[in-house]
């Protein structure tokens, strides 16, 4: 298993440890959350650097580092979501979006085609990120709040671009 693969499958691990330090409440539990949370977004970063200068995308990889990421934040989300942080229908939200684009990214694949990621998929990433980041430091309920928004925001903006982007995939069926 090449590098970028072994950090993917770093981060799916890391899951674990970042629920059990919440769920078990250890002393500084949000804080070692956090840090683990930066420490496996971080391969992500790093295991796509590396896949793409070494030329090493494998099918595990395109398979396993988006569904490594979904896992990650969903986790994160759902903690918040327990904690009364974030209302369960902004994670519906971000859970039906992530399954309407892989549905049509399975269509598009059974079409010959591929879907890459797109801009604002990345930006969705990126500002879903930050905000998770910043819900696990002590932050007035405003600044949670408005994290909820550019998340719930930057979720629709890009849910809705990848269906209009590729609306023709879903004419063809």
């Amino acid at each position: 298993m090449n590098l970028p693969n072994q950090l993917t499958l770093l981060r799916i691990i890391l899951i674990l440890p970042f629920l059990l330090v919440l769920y078990l409440d250890v002393p500084y539990a949000e804080y070692i959350a956090l840090a683990i949370f930066v420490a496996a977004s971080l391969t992500d970063m790093l295991d796509g650097q590396i896949a793409r200068k070494r030329n090493l995308i494998t099918d595990f990889g395109k398979f396993a580092d988006p569904l490594a990421d979904k896992m990650l934040v969903t986790a994160a989300m759902l903690w918040f979501v327990e904690q009364g942080q974030m209302p369960a229908w902004a994670l519906l939200i971000v859970i039906v979006r992530e399954f309407a684009v892989s549905g049509l990214r399975m269509v598009a694949s059974d079409q010959g085609r591929v879907i890459a990621a797109g801009w604002s998929g990345k930006v969705k990433t990126a500002s879903t990120m930050v905000c998770i980041v910043l819900m696990f430091l002590p932050i007035p309920p405003v600044v949670g709040t408005a994290c909820v928004a550019v998340i719930v925001a930057a979720t629709i903006w890009s849910g809705v671009e990848y269906f209009v982007k590729n609306r023709d995939c879903l004419r063809d069926m």
